[in-house]
């Protein structure tokens, strides 16, 4: 088989549900992702929470999320970073208390989505509706196979295999198992770590990240590029880790950040930065700051460019019709029109003569002559307001004669 062979079939991740009948997918969906959320409120409607619990929860919920977002995504889906052993076997068994299948199946899934992105290929492509972008796809999955990738880094990953290969006793351990154990043995509260720091830490986790395929992909800006769905938002990053800038995450998918920023919200950045400074992770991907600046101006001026369409900017002067000094001259004396000219324009000033804010005396005095020098400092340098305004009173450009001396 030739290499490309390979890696062709190397990028392929059986699909659990690929030989199930229709009603075997959406039984198999609410076994795995309807139930155990509902036995898990059902159970807290009856069990106290409990202020240990709750402390339990919330930590148990950071603790292991990195290890989708800094490890699942950052780490080996994008490989912005490495990590050593220790931290990739953390990453793992976080990984897996979330309950999102196994991290070879996750990144596989994850790079054919940034490849594919917005197209029939994608897995969870916004195009098909927020719901299915959001979790659609995975309690019915597609039951054809995924477009190859390249997963070769992943699938020589002793570690990864080990996951893969074990991942329903791992996940059960540390999403189930293990959280209610620390609950009961730590403070008595055996249902309430079933009920809390395990059914419903996995299911709001769950729909955290979910967001990162869905609201990622449909609220916020996008200050990098437009060409595809990726959005940032502040809301979507609060709820997944730092993972909602993802409009700067899909122009720079290899870069550890999310949130560029000093300031954004990105505690998966915050922890990959922390693991980098204690030595269990080095060679962190940063882009240049040159070409991110790039990308912002390009998007800012392509935005100020639809702004400026929407606009109205007055005749283009090389479109007006063309007028002498005498035709001028005629105009004012002999039409009665409130004429000046500036800058070698015509400006017809009546629908402003009353609103001028020197009065009327003041503008009434250059009716008929040329108020270039006036206008442009010789008596009042006017604001850059005025110059616009003038664009809606142009009527012609003036052409041949210049004005006589003795009216100058």
């Amino acid at each position: 088989m030739s290499a490309a062979g390979a890696i062709m079939d190397e990028g392929r991740v059986p699909n659990p549900t690929a030989r199930l009948t229709f009603m075997g997918v959406g039984l198999y969906a609410i076994w795995k992702g309807v139930l155990p959320p509902v036995y898990g409120l059902w159970l807290s409607l009856h069990t106290p929470l409990r202020i240990e619990t709750a402390m339990w929860t919330i930590l148990y919920y950071f603790l292991t999320g990195v290890g989708v977002t800094a490890g699942y995504h950052r780490l080996w889906s994008h490989k912005s970073y490495n990590a050593g052993s220790l931290l990739q076997l953390y990453l793992l068994l976080g990984g897996a208390a979330g309950f999102q299948k196994s991290a070879l199946w996750w990144a596989t899934t994850h790079r054919v989505h940034h490849r594919y992105v917005d197209t029939p290929e994608d897995p969870h492509s916004i195009e098909q509706g927020i719901f299915h972008a959001h979790m659609g796809w995975i309690l019915f999955p597609r039951q054809t196979p995924l477009p190859a990738v390249d997963i070769k880094d992943l699938t020589s990953n002793r570690l990864v295999m080990w996951q893969h290969n074990n991942y329903e006793v791992i996940s059960l351990i540390m999403g189930i198992v293990f959280p209610t154990v620390v609950a009961g043995y730590g403070w008595n509260d055996w249902w309430g770590g079933l009920a809390y720091s395990a059914l419903l830490r996995i299911f709001f986790f769950q729909q955290g990240t979910f967001c990162i395929n869905s609201l990622a992909h449909w609220l916020g800006d996008t200050p990098y590029d437009d060409k595809h769905s990726p959005r940032d938002h502040l809301f979507t990053a609060i709820l997944t880790l730092g993972e909602g800038y993802h409009n700067f995450h899909h122009e720079f998918p290899t870069d550890y950040r999310n949130g560029v920023k000093w300031w954004q919200y990105d505690p998966s950045k915050w922890f990959i930065w922390v693991c980098e400074q204690t030595g269990f992770a080095d060679d962190l991907s940063r882009s240049s700051d040159n070409v991110i600046g790039k990308g912002e101006y390009q998007q800012q001026n392509k935005k100020l460019e639809v702004f400026k369409s929407s606009l109205k900017w007055g005749v283009p002067p090389a479109q007006l019709p063309q007028m002498t000094w005498q035709d001028f001259e005629g105009a004012v004396k002999d039409g009665g029109q409130s004429l000046i000219i500036i800058n070698g324009i015509v400006h017809d000033i009546e629908p402003f003569y009353n609103e001028h804010p020197g009065g009327k005396g003041i503008i009434s005095a250059y009716i008929g002559k040329d108020a270039t020098a006036q206008f442009n400092g010789e008596v009042y340098e006017h604001s850059n307001a005025a110059h616009n305004l003038l664009d809606d009173f142009r009527i012609a450009a003036l052409v041949g004669a210049d004005e006589p001396e003795k009216e100058k």
